[in-house]
């Protein structure tokens, strides 16, 4: 259901951002120079704002520049293509960007004194790195790992709408949000490690064990 949602919203999303890459492109405008931008949106954000306990305006500056995933992308695929700098430079920025999201909340958490919820932001820190190092590695050895039900897209959208509900006054929501999405990234580890020893098994010669 997460697949098919995230599907259908990328499709929508993609004929608002079209014109916009246009644009930019006309402008002279490179994706990598979109895509760092993207991350230094993201880092004003978390650090800015949600490490400093502004929560609302932390998650929707977070989300506004994270969809800068979708706009490099677009003006990747008009100019001809990604290019393999342009894809290691995307993930990177990703990881960053992401460090600095669960980083901003764990450290906003510790000043509360929310020792459960540090914890369950530093889980998602480390199991959000392993959901996509996993993906990273088994591509790298010829796999496929386009599997999982926490990927970025579904990882920052939890947090997000936790950060934004305790930000208005509901003050459990962002904690049992990063718990959430704590279980459900070790699910996803687990999805992918078990989805890459299927096709391991299958290439593997006979006779090997």
């Amino acid at each position: 259901m997460a697949k098919i949602f995230q599907v259908s919203a990328r499709a929508g999303m993609t004929r608002v951002v079209e014109p916009i890459a246009r644009a930019l492109l006309r402008a002279g405008v490179t994706p990598n120079a979109v895509t760092v931008a993207g991350t230094v949106g993201v880092l004003v954000g978390a650090l800015g704002f949600g490490a400093r306990g502004h929560l609302v305006a932390g998650a929707l500056i977070v989300t506004l520049f994270a969809l800068t995933d979708l706009l490099d992308g677009t003006m990747a695929r008009m100019s001809g293509g990604s290019t393999r700098f342009g894809a290691f430079l995307d993930s990177s920025m990703d990881r960053v960007a992401d460090s600095a999201v669960f980083g901003a909340v764990a450290y906003w958490l510790a000043t509360q004194g929310n020792h459960s919820g540090v914890a369950a932001a530093l889980v998602c820190l480390a199991a959000g790195g392993l959901v996509s190092y996993v993906k990273a590695r088994a591509e790298g050895l010829g796999m496929t790992c386009n599997v999982g039900i926490a990927e970025r897209t579904e990882r920052l959208l939890i947090v997000g709408v936790g950060g934004i509900l305790t930000g208005v006054g509901v003050d459990p929501a962002l904690e049992i949000a990063l718990w959430l999405l704590a279980a459900v990234s070790i699910f996803t580890v687990g999805q992918r490690m078990a989805h890459v020893y299927r096709q391991a098994q299958q290439l593997q010669p006979d006779g090997q064990a």
